[in-house]
């Protein structure tokens, strides 16, 4: 597996797959034809499926334009070969002659692929790919999961942890004080600041679970607003694990040392997902998506609270299970509904996976990679209408896109 620097990734909402990804790929071809005339780009598949709400075009023009006019040509019925994310890069010159054309895709989590290279297959540091491997060596050598990400990261991991949790505190941050529409068309309005005064009007066990809802909410919304944030997994999922350390925190007020241990953690097991599997929505699904962020975030609390390394993975396992088939149908593409409700309840999931654990000695039947291995062939057999076109689930229904 490669560095968990590719499962929190710091960019700008709302689509890690149709946004962080066609934005990078354009930057790439552009070092390559900085003296081009004219781009054009056509997006395929779920990419064009969904593009337009996910500001896909947006994206690349905004790389692009500044040197060449750009076209973008949309063909959400074609599906190329390799992902369902493809995109067709070409340039030309002033008198109309192609430079170069170049097809990648983008195959989630702002990484990119074709079928020449892969960023899921460079810079190999860990050496185990599954949890089964990684939880016996911790159990053998007494360590914990944030250990052998230390062993294997160095010790500069924590550096670049220490960004990503500052940024994800921005994110809350600024989503609980910000008001108004979102943009897009659906008439959504942030919810995050007014279930933070609700929350705060009740008692303690309905007052902590509106406070978690309130912190999803903050960062999910950032993320449909094109704010910054990062990626635990995807963007489309991005308010789950910030939402639970930083409630976590706030309410136990645990150290950051703590809390980075905790990122490491559920880094670790979102690689492994990634690496085994996939946390792409056009490619498995949702389950892709907001059910690894939920075993992402059960994992990070089941540390936090110093579970065993069976109580963690148990606690994982638990967070991803409970989703397995989920579709991903947002409505009119956009990154809002039902992706932001999904976040707080992934988040509230989470917390129950975690103490439902604790309570556990961590011996169950079903393992984490065996969940793993049942989401990929479970997003394998899911009809392509429920992974990111648009046409399925919720994005089929006519009055919510009229």
């Amino acid at each position: 597996m490669e560095s968990i620097k590719q499962i929190f990734r710091i960019g700008h909402g709302p689509s890690s797959s149709h946004t962080m990804g066609p934005m990078r790929a354009a930057g790439i071809f552009l070092e390559r034809n900085a003296t081009a005339a004219r781009f054009q780009v056509t997006l395929y598949g779920s990419l064009a499926a969904t593009g337009k709400g996910h500001m896909t075009d947006q994206a690349i023009v905004e790389v692009l334009e500044p040197i060449a006019p750009t076209i973008i040509l949309w063909e959400p019925k074609i599906f190329l070969p390799f992902h369902p994310n493809g995109m067709i890069f070409e340039s030309f010159n002033a008198g109309g002659h192609p430079l170069e054309k170049w097809t990648v895709y983008s195959i989630g989590g702002g990484t990119l692929a074709n079928e020449d290279f892969n960023e899921l297959k460079t810079q190999e540091i860990y050496q185990m790919s599954t949890i089964r491997e990684i939880q016996e060596w911790c159990q053998k050598k007494g360590y914990s999961y944030w250990e052998y990400v230390e062993q294997c990261e160095g010790p500069e991991i924590w550096d670049y942890l220490a960004e990503v949790w500052e940024i994800m505190q921005e994110a809350i941050q600024h989503g609980l004080d910000t008001e108004g529409a979102i943009p897009g068309g659906l008439g959504l309005r942030r919810k995050a600041c007014d279930y933070l005064i609700r929350a705060k009007g009740y008692g303690s066990n309905i007052r902590s679970r509106g406070l978690v809802y309130a912190y999803a909410l903050a960062v999910s919304e950032e993320n449909a607003c094109s704010g910054r944030i990062v990626t635990a997994p995807t963007c489309g999922s991005c308010g789950v694990l910030p939402a639970v350390l930083f409630h976590l925190k706030e309410s136990h007020d645990f150290r950051e040392s703590r809390i980075l241990k905790a990122l490491a953690t559920a880094g670790l097991f979102g690689n492994v997902v990634r690496t085994n599997a996939s946390v792409s929505g056009a490619e498995v699904g949702c389950q892709g998506e907001i059910g690894v962020a939920c075993a992402m975030a059960a994992a990070a609390a089941n540390q936090l609270f110093g579970g065993t390394a069976a109580q963690i993975e148990y606690a994982a396992e638990m967070g991803l299970e409970h989703y397995l088939g989920l579709t991903c149908d947002p409505v009119c593409g956009l990154v809002q509904i039902p992706c932001i409700e999904r976040n707080a309840f992934a988040a509230a999931r989470a917390l129950d996976a975690n103490t439902y654990s604790q309570f556990s000695d961590g011996r169950h039947r079903v393992s984490f990679d065996q969940v793993v291995e049942v989401m990929r062939q479970t997003g394998k057999d899911l009809f392509s209408l429920y992974k990111e076109t648009s046409e399925g689930g919720l994005a089929g229904l006519s009055e919510m896109n009229e």
